[in-house]
């Protein structure tokens, strides 16, 4: 029986390029495609694939967002994210959610069926350089970046302040009032050590926690 696969990605030369990666093993069958966070959530429930290939960055629900409920609502679903970012970045975050495997995407050419099969066996695809990282993680390694304290609704809201939105528009964004933004945005100062948004801004374009513009 084939492994049915759904593949999600905002990019459609991105996506498209994954499927047809994906359609050269005869071991797969990608079922169903999406672009944005919500659509993803509607075609796994529909298309009811073994594995959900994600990105972290998607219009509406962010990747990890996205993970979190199909692990809530569809906890037999691998899923195994494929992302723009480091894995320093956003892997360990995503493997405390329930991610089967990470994939930056300059390996995915690589990597990519390999991490499939992998996880389509029941493991979990972990690469060298990621699994160093797991071991400092499980170590308590004093050497955590400061947004890797931050809880995730922290640092989404740390993300997008990086964009440039304003509270108010992440307050629209993430369906919240806006003394729930600037509460967060108050404890994210307060662990980061910082005083401004300004300061905020720069740390996460320094340490590359958003995608450069397409």
């Amino acid at each position: 029986m084939k492994t049915r696969i759904l593949v999600v990605d905002d990019h459609p030369i991105v996506r498209q390029g994954l499927i047809a990666a994906l359609n050269q093993s005869v071991d797969f069958k990608v079922v169903a495609e999406a672009s944005e966070g919500d659509e993803a959530i509607l075609k796994a429930r529909s298309s009811k694939p073994d594995i959900v290939l994600l990105d972290i960055s998607l219009p509406g629900k962010n990747g990890i967002e996205v993970l979190k409920q199909l692990q809530a609502e569809m906890p037999g679903v691998n899923v195994l994210i494929l992302s723009a970012f480091p894995e320093r970045q956003y892997a360990i975050r995503c493997f405390a959610n329930g991610a089967r495997g990470y994939l930056t995407k300059k390996s995915a050419s690589d990597e990519l069926l390999l991490a499939v099969r992998k996880i389509s066996a029941g493991g979990k695809y972990v690469s060298a350089s990621l699994g160093e990282l797991l071991a400092e993680e499980i170590g308590g390694d004093p050497k955590r970046l400061p947004h890797e304290n931050l809880s995730d609704r922290e640092f989404q809201v740390l993300c997008l302040l990086g964009q440039g939105k304003t509270v108010s528009q992440i307050a629209k964004i993430l369906s919240l009032s806006l003394s729930t933004i600037n509460t967060y945005r108050a404890h994210i100062l307060d662990k980061m050590k910082m005083e401004t948004n300004a300061q905020l801004i720069r740390y996460v374009l320094d340490n590359n926690l958003v995608e450069s513009p397409q």
